[in-house]
């Protein structure tokens, strides 16, 4: 636990981009703020992409950090509302994922086949973002690193991927 003094401190060092100030913050706050972020998701995958979220955003916006009256307080409060957008997001996806269900009365064979030449028609980038968390079960944060790409771009390749099958399916439905 840090001292008013010392957080303080090391909130302007921050804001003036000394990383090892930012790394004792990160270490003085990254378990309390994973075991809050935790509660709210009950998902270790979910609490590590948050968590590394809040502090990649606190880094770019470190200018702001003297300001901060309590960032105990700032910190929790923008890790919450993160968390809650996730929840969101994750529960837009689920219910995105359950209407690009084909008919029941459609065969196996041929539900499988539209969604393999749905997938087949996104850009390589999507397609690849896709495929690596629908087949592999990969999170955001490790597609990130495995294709070199920022959390933030995955995410945006995976939403866009999402509604270009959706589209797809909903159109082959419609003429089908």
């Amino acid at each position: 636990m840090l001292s008013p003094y010392e957080e303080k401190e090391l909130l302007c060092r921050t804001a003036k981009g000394d990383e090892a100030a930012f790394g004792q913050i990160f270490h003085a706050y990254h378990q309390r703020l994973g075991a809050f972020i935790y509660r709210l998701t009950e998902s270790f995958p979910a609490t590590q992409e948050i968590v590394q979220d809040v502090f990649v955003r606190i880094w770019l916006k470190r200018e702001t950090l003297p300001e901060v009256t309590s960032f105990e307080a700032y910190l929790f409060t923008a890790a919450r509302n993160h968390a809650y957008n996730y929840i969101r997001k994750a529960a837009r996806e689920r219910a995105l994922e359950a209407s690009l269900s084909l008919p029941a009365e459609a065969e196996p064979d041929e539900r499988f086949a539209l969604l393999e030449k749905a997938i087949s028609q996104l850009p390589r980038q999507q397609q690849n973002v896709y495929l690596l968390h629908r087949h592999q079960g990969l999170s955001h944060a490790e597609i990130a690193e495995q294709l070199h790409l920022s959390v933030e771009t995955v995410k945006k390749h995976m939403s866009l991927a999402l509604r270009s099958i959706r589209t797809f399916l909903t159109v082959g439905r419609l003429t089908g």
